[in-house]
């Protein structure tokens, strides 16, 4: 499934939403969010301008290319992370973006880690 349906989807997903949710937040009952993600139904400029301003990136849903970042809007500590990825060999980059892929999709709960914050790859590197 691509287009818009699989797009609205995926930024749901990434906000951690159901549909039922999703659906409330741009005025729809979840079974037309269902339609809207499968590709039946397309959604109407009110709805993305809703799920829009809760974080939805509405041109990626529309178009596919994410909506670049305003130069100058990083942080001193993102300018820093993001020079020093620069700096790094490709296949040190393809590392990179292969860990920080994992790191950024969830585990299903029940592999989730148990306890506090020495039990997560962060807690651990930073030693508490």
């Amino acid at each position: 499934m691509n287009g818009i349906g699989s797009r609205l989807r995926e930024e749901r997903e990434r906000l951690g939403m159901t549909q039922r949710v999703f659906g409330d937040i741009g005025g729809v009952e979840p079974n037309a969010q269902g339609k809207y993600e499968s590709g039946e139904r397309t959604p109407k400029a009110d709805y993305l301008a809703a799920v829009a301003a809760r974080g939805v990136d509405s041109l990626y849903v529309l178009s596919g290319v994410r909506t670049p970042i305003p130069q100058g809007s990083l942080s001193a500590e993102e300018d820093r992370l993001l020079g020093c990825f620069r700096s790094l060999a490709a296949a040190d980059q393809a590392a990179v973006r292969q860990l920080l892929g994992s790191l950024a999709n969830p585990l299903p709960r029940a592999c989730a880690p148990i306890g506090g914050p020495e039990h997560t790859l962060a807690g651990r590197l930073s030693g508490k």
